[in-house]
């Protein structure tokens, strides 16, 4: 709880009782909260959260059991409440049950307003960190993405990336001259990782309104920071998904706040829950990304407080920069287990009055080791302490109550309602379209011209055609009338000789008789002139 301008986290467990708190200035310094399943993790989550709040200060964390949303209620009254209350003497510090102001996200959008972004506002290195892509398949993304840039073509979905996945994979000699070699199988490789995101969820992620981040740094009317609550219990199913989103919003308060330098107080504090799924097979690149955040996002006024079982689930880079620790319970079961208890307790400074490494096999339920910056930004030696209760609901919240809840934080008009503006689906559907249509249009005059010419071979075989039937005829007429001609010449000739033979016989015929007429005469003369 926030009091007497400290943020009281624990009670040390020593003779004086001595408060343990965290200087506000010191808050940005990020912080570990680790221990085993069950030791109490999630409640000093809440009491960190509400007192940050209490200060006006903006949280932002991820419920991944569903739990810690009960924050936006105020705590119940028991026995076990009153006991803890009248042992931390919180009655005299002002601790009263109270509800914070609470806003609930859900980037699946079923339990909370949708958390989104673009594809595009993603970038290339955490889209194939999620995707899960080699090196090579990385490099393609993006040089897809550099292409996109220079077309002026947005990449707000998946669908969005699928389309120019597939121009890209089009036009991959005409690209390769300019960007680099593109592949098919690698440009294949990835859309089937798109595919297998989208049946985890993923495509849900991606879309329009994204996230403002200036509303997750909100007060209510009393001046409280608002409590961002991720809901994830269904996302935390989906490990990778989770941790690349957790990453991207840690890289968007540190790409979009403006330097602030060294404040009285954080701007905003971000919790990472299940943190060691940031961390697991991650790429050098995005370590080295994630390291460059923790380092740099304290100067733009934002604290960064890492929760997981084991400090050593942490790289030490990171480790490194995290002043705000509570530890709670490890177990040593193991060697393994044995070494990394050893390690987490050498991470503190020693306190004379215990052995850090008896105490922290040792702790109970609520108990911690703790130790924060000072004012100075020195780490304080680390105290035994029992870490108070929160002021908040412990528990679940009802459907009722979260309904409740998503109508009065205002956000819904904005963020509930999916939008589709023209982006490269758009842009490059109406292009596709266009080279269809081209190329309809072209099978078309191909199909146009192809019955002109067997149209025009068609008029010209009949043309041939007809010119041979009229030569034909033109011969049979030649022929029949050399025929006539030969004929009449036959008959013409028989004719002659009949007319010859004609000629022949009445001339024979005519001699005869005039040699008979004129023998007769004769006779007839010499033969008293008398005719026979």
């Amino acid at each position: 709880m926030f009091t007497e301008g400290m943020f009281w986290i624990g009670q040390a467990q020593n003779e004086n009782k001595d408060r343990v708190c965290i200087v506000p200035k010191m808050a940005n310094r990020h912080g570990l909260i680790a221990g085993a399943t069950g030791t109490g993790k999630t409640i000093t989550l809440k009491v960190l959260a509400e007192s940050f709040s209490d200060c006006g200060i903006p949280v932002f964390l991820a419920d991944v059991k569903g739990d810690v949303v009960s924050i936006s209620q105020p705590g119940e009254d028991t026995e076990d409440m009153q006991k803890r209350i009248q042992r931390f003497g919180l009655a005299e510090a002002g601790f009263h049950y109270q509800p914070y102001p609470t806003c609930i996200w859900d980037v699946l959008g079923e339990e909370g307003h949708p958390l989104r972004t673009t594809v595009t506002e993603m970038g290339p290195l955490l889209l194939a960190q999620l995707l899960e892509l080699n090196e090579t398949q990385s490099n393609i993304l993006s040089i897809l993405f550099r292409i996109a840039d220079d077309n002026g073509l947005l990449l707000i979905d998946l669908k969005d990336l699928r389309i120019m996945l597939e121009f890209v994979g089009q036009n991959a000699k005409e690209f390769t001259l300019s960007y680099g070699n593109i592949t098919s199988q690698s440009i294949g490789a990835i859309v089937r990782s798109i595919s297998a995101l989208e049946q985890q969820g993923g495509d849900k992620f991606f879309g329009e309104p994204s996230v403002d981040i200036r509303d997750w740094m909100r007060t209510d009317y009393t001046g409280k920071g608002y409590v961002n609550v991720l809901h994830c219990v269904k996302l935390i199913h989906s490990p990778k998904l989770y941790a690349t989103f957790m990453l991207w919003l840690m890289s968007e308060l540190f790409e979009d706040l403006p330097e602030a330098g060294d404040l009285e107080k954080p701007r905003m504090v971000f919790f990472f829950d299940e943190a060691h799924l940031l961390f697991k097979s991650a790429s050098r690149s995005v370590l080295q990304k994630i390291e460059q955040v923790v380092k740099l996002v304290r100067s733009k006024g934002v604290g960064i407080y890492f929760v997981t079982q084991n400090p050593s689930d942490i790289p030490d880079e990171v480790l490194g920069q995290l002043g705000n620790r509570v530890q709670h319970a490890l177990r040593a079961y193991t060697p393994a287990d044995q070494k990394a208890v050893k390690a987490a307790a050498q991470a503190f400074r020693e306190n004379p009055e215990f052995s850090t490494l008896d105490v922290i096999t040792r702790l109970g339920v609520g108990e911690a080791l703790i130790s924060f910056l000072d004012e100075e930004g020195i780490p304080s030696i680390v105290q035994y302490c029992k870490v108070l209760p929160p002021q908040s609901r412990m528990g679940t919240i009802q459907d009722q109550e979260r309904y409740t809840l998503l109508l009065q934080d205002g956000l819904g008009p904005k963020y509930d309602t999916l939008t589709d503006r023209e982006s490269a689906y758009e842009v490059l559907m109406k292009k596709f379209e266009e080279q269809e249509e081209a190329l309809r249009q072209a099978e078309e005059e191909a199909a146009r011209e192809k019955e002109r010419i067997a149209r025009e071979k068609e008029e010209e075989r009949l043309r041939r055609e007809k010119e041979r039937e009229e030569e034909r005829l033109r011969r049979e007429k030649e022929r029949e009338e050399e025929r006539l001609r030969r004929e009449k010449e036959r008959e013409e000739r028989e004719q002659r000789r009949k007319n010859a033979v004609f000629e022949k016989t009445v001339n024979n015929a005519l001699n005869t008789l005039g040699r008979e007429v004129t023998k007769s005469l004769w006779r007839g003369i010499l033969g008293n002139l008398k005719k026979k």
